[in-house]
């Protein structure tokens, strides 16, 4: 118990001193605030590491595509992977549901660095522009988009079916994407207390090339997701 509540408390300490830290850099380049979310996935991987003896082990660094655009579908256990995965590319494009935007200073840095909201399991004005907003990014932009299919947090164990919007961006962009499992809910669940001496496992699949229709990319996209977090649980 006295681990978990010294990570609890030193993380989230953290991530509000550079929020606040940061606060003047809504006024500046959004570099500004882009770099202070790689502080944020740095500072989650000193935590772990240091209050719950975590290892973080990353395969796959060769899948990685440099010369062309691309997209990351990934798994989502816990809040790891939304700070994490900033140290590992060029600062990402979240998709993210219009809830998040609503949280004070939190959803203004979510805004400032360029996020696309979408309302679920509705029809919106915003929805009908969503994919007008993401080809916009796509085109002027080198930061990959990244995509939770599971639309939300998980057990380790659950194997939710993908929603579709991957599949559609997928359609619409006719551009690589790039799947990744982590099995970040053995050490940091979306609830309960955290687990301590484990390890978190971020795997960088083979990229998807486009020309698949839309059901057999969806299909592919959570077989090779599933298999992958079921050899690293």
């Amino acid at each position: 118990m006295l681990r978990n509540f010294l990570f609890s408390f030193f993380f989230f300490l953290g991530i509000i001193f550079i929020s606040i830290l940061f606060l003047p850099s809504f006024l500046l380049p959004q570099k500004i605030v882009l770099f202070g979310g790689k502080l944020m996935g740095y500072w989650s991987s000193f935590c772990l590491k240091f209050f719950l003896s975590t290892k973080i082990i990353i395969k796959g660094m060769e899948n990685i595509i440099k010369d062309k655009k691309f997209f990351i579908a990934c798994s989502h256990q816990s809040m790891f992977e939304t700070f994490f995965l900033q140290t590992i590319f060029n600062s990402p494009v979240f998709i993210l549901k219009k809830e998040l935007l609503l949280i004070p200073i939190f959803g203004w840095y979510l805004k400032k660095i360029g996020s696309i909201s979408i309302t679920r399991d509705k029809v919106t004005k915003e929805n009908l522009n969503f994919f007008q907003d993401i080809s916009r990014v796509i085109e002027k932009t080198d930061r990959p988009l990244i995509i939770f299919p599971q639309a939300t947090r998980v057990s380790p164990l659950d194997r939710p079916p993908f929603k579709k919007g991957a599949a559609r961006i997928y359609e619409e962009l006719k551009i690589f994407c790039l799947p990744i499992a982590i099995n970040s809910g053995n050490v940091w669940p979306k609830s309960g207390k955290k687990n301590y001496n484990k390890q978190i496992t971020i795997s960088i699949l083979e990229p998807i090339g486009p020309g698949l229709n839309k059901d057999e990319f969806i299909k592919t996209l959570e077989k090779n997701i599933y298999l992958e977090l079921d050899l690293i649980n």
